[in-house]
């Protein structure tokens, strides 16, 4: 395992620059070719969202609002509390502010690839079609292949294939692994009972395809989304001369970096703005290619009037609610803290890291045995002394009860995962205090934001029940992106096998160590995200030609006029 995820870092440092001049280029280039689309026409696409102009007798299977609730489930998830966190943990609070970059200029991306899986989509015919196979198929796959011709079938077929590998990884099983960490960190519950109970709800909702799957997050997203915010909300309210003081750290560490608590990224601008970045895609997924296969099931026939509603998802899900996981964590300093921690030594987020000569911390293989005096790190003359992190950040003293009032004195065994004092008593728990990371960072500014009112439990829970709430709808959500790649690659054949393996892999991440699932969600990210910004790219100007076309002729007038018809007639039918 640890070859593995060594393998998988090493891509991971090779794609991340690559994919951050990608998203960054793409974006910027977008957005001054459709001159500042998400700015001016953010209004229009409240408007559509609204469901104003909707007309029920246009194609698709979802309404405006349905496909934009099932995209922002998608969207929405444990990447605004979990993702964030990561961010501050490893790149400091400067990545909060290419969190912001990348989603300003991701709308543009988002509003391009929307507006192409629209204009390129496949319809079938509604009679005999079952409610799990769909009416209407979109996304990258279809504009790729049709769009820039047959010779980008290959390009095509290979994003399809490793999008739906990344719905297992990124889009489920790193959910999975956040609600079972959260709740087997508040309550012990094994992780494998988390994932069986979460596995078998997802199940239910998508075997009943993308009608149960937009009922289901036309609810569950202006809920969860609503009372995360709320809470973060009353928090700041709390803070408020802490907020213009975290906003200048944010800025002044975006361009010229400290250091994440991790000890990583030291003067490092690139580092920073590689976290900033791969969290806000990992969070908004804006140039990933998934969402447009979501928003490709509206119901309409104007390819611009969803890309206008699929520009609000960066705005949502980075400017506001990233915004306010990553200003709770900095203004309660909740990101350097460290606090009293239960280390079980058999502990997934246990490693073991060296000291750079900058003051670095980097991984290093475990050693056969650690020394400790009074509680502290001993190996004055090893040449690379290796110390036990927890978080990736040492341990500074170890304890061996839990009120930290009796300092261990012997060896901690790595290979064994028990230490043993000098008289000879093996601990398999040692105690101390320790920083935090992902889903349990936010949680820990949640509790000390929330302390002065006496709400520190109310805290927890609230994170607690909003990553529950977030990683189930993006994972119910994610699967329907994989469905119709599995649908493009194998026909309909391929759906119901996809499902099955889907709901196998949510459990699975459940029990996976968290460092390995966000790796490998990564680089999967990566792959699928640099052919999909390339056919953006190369397909702008259709973009830009379908925009001046909606804009001139105005078809949201007649459907609005439609709907208004609608919903008279609708009225007259409850009078009698």
């Amino acid at each position: 395992m640890e070859l593995f995820s060594y393998v998988v870092g090493e891509i991971n440092s090779f794609l991340a620059p690559i994919l951050v001049i990608c998203l960054i280029g793409t974006g910027l280039f977008l957005t001054l070719r459709l001159r500042f689309i998400q700015f001016r026409k953010m209004g229009h696409g409240l408007a559509v969202t609204s469901g104003k102009y909707d007309d029920p007798d246009e194609p698709g299977d979802v309404s405006h609002f349905q496909a934009l609730s099932t995209a922002l489930s998608a969207t929405v998830g444990v990447g605004n509390i979990a993702g964030v966190a990561i961010a501050i943990h490893w790149g400091g609070p400067g990545a909060l502010f290419w969190m912001w970059v990348s989603a300003l200029l991701g709308m543009a991306t988002k509003y391009s690839e929307v507006t192409l899986a629209q204009h390129f989509r496949e319809r079938t015919e509604t009679d005999g079609v079952r409610a799990w196979e769909g009416s209407v198929s979109g996304g990258p796959m279809y504009y790729i292949e049709k769009g820039l011709g047959p010779r980008w079938k290959p390009v095509a077929v290979f994003f399809a294939f490793m999008l739906m590998i990344t719905s297992f990884m990124t889009g489920n099983a790193i959910q999975a692994n956040t609600i079972a960490t959260q709740i087997s960190a508040n309550f012990g519950v094994d992780q494998w009972i988390t994932g069986l109970i979460s596995a078998t709800l997802v199940g239910v909702v998508i075997v009943g395809g993308i009608r149960r799957i937009g009922a289901v997050t036309g609810v569950l997203s202006p809920l969860m989304a609503g009372f995360y915010v709320l809470g973060a909300l009353v928090i700041l309210s709390l803070n408020l001369d802490g907020i213009l003081p975290a906003l200048g750290l944010i800025f002044r560490e975006a361009f010229a970096p400290s250091a994440g608590v991790a000890g990583t990224g030291v003067g490092l601008f690139l580092f920073t703005m590689n976290y900033g970045v791969q969290r806000g895609l990992f969070s908004n997924e804006a140039g990933q290619g998934s969402a447009p296969i979501a928003h490709s099931a509206a119901k309409t026939d104007e390819p611009v009037s969803e890309g206008v509603v699929a520009l609000l998802e960066p705005f949502i899900d980075t400017i506001i609610i990233c915004s306010m996981t990553g200003l709770v964590i900095v203004t309660t300093g909740a990101w350097t803290a460290a606090v009293p921690t239960t280390i079980g030594l058999r502990d997934t987020n246990i490693s073991y890291v060296t000291q750079t000569q900058d003051g670095s911390y980097v991984p290093a293989a475990a050693p056969q045995e650690i020394v400790i005096e009074d509680g502290f790190h001993q190996q004055p003359n090893a040449p690379e002394p290796v110390y036990l992190a927890f978080y990736d950040v040492p341990v500074s003293r170890f304890y061996v009860d839990q009120a930290q009032t009796v300092p261990f004195n012997g060896t901690i065994f790595p290979g064994r995962a028990r230490a043993v004092d000098d008289g000879g008593n093996e601990y398999p728990v040692l105690y101390g205090d320790a920083v935090r990371n992902s889903a349990p960072l936010s949680t820990l500014g949640f509790e000390r934001g929330l302390a002065p009112l006496g709400l520190s439990w109310l805290g927890r829970y609230i994170v607690l029940i909003s990553v529950a709430l977030f990683g189930i709808s993006t994972s119910i959500s994610w699967s329907y992106y994989g469905d119709r790649c599995a649908n493009y690659l194998f026909g309909v054949k391929g759906i119901l096998p996809y499902k099955l393996v889907f709901v196998i892999m949510h459990f699975v991440g459940a029990t996976l160590a968290i460092t390995t699932v966000w790796d490998l969600g990564d680089t999967a990210l990566s792959l699928v995200t640099i052919p999909n910004v390339l056919s953006l790219i190369l397909l702008s100007g259709l973009v830009k030609k379908l925009t001046d076309s909606y804009f001139e002729r105005r078809p949201w007038i007649s459907n609005y006029e439609v709907h208004q018809r609608i919903v008279h007639e609708r009225h007259k039918k409850l009078q009698k």
